[in-house]
């Protein structure tokens, strides 16, 4: 019997398949970097909630309420501005965290201009 078990322990089913190598971590360096959006002349809009910006700029024109933000959106002559807002922090106040601005034709203009003239009006 001693013989048997010797003989059983020399014999050894198929290998163990190899694991796969775990992926390498990503780091910050392996993202490139993300461009800084120029935010000057925008002092005016960025972080101001609901009531600054109609203080500003009167009733919008569109006040779309999402799931995790809202959208107003601003109309002039020169141009229409499109303020984003989300909750500061969890059930925090929404503030404008992001502003697009453009011509009734859809081209682009200068945010900030685009603020100053629907302060101006």
């Amino acid at each position: 019997m001693a013989a048997t078990l010797l003989v059983a322990g020399c014999v050894s089913g198929p290998a163990p398949a190899p694991r796969p190598a775990a992926p390498p971590e990503r780091t910050a360096a392996a993202f490139p970097p993300r461009p800084a959006i120029d935010q000057r002349g925008l002092e005016a809009v960025m972080g101001k909630d609901v009531g600054t910006l109609k203080r500003l700029f009167g009733e919008p024109r569109l006040d779309v309420v999402e799931v995790y933000g809202r959208k107003l959106q601003f109309t002039g002559k020169a141009c229409v501005l499109d303020a984003f807002l989300y909750p500061q922090g969890k059930g925090g106040t929404e503030i404008v965290t992001h502003v697009d601005a453009r011509r009734s034709d859809g081209a682009a203009v200068d945010r900030a201009a685009c603020v100053d003239a629907l302060q101006r009006r």
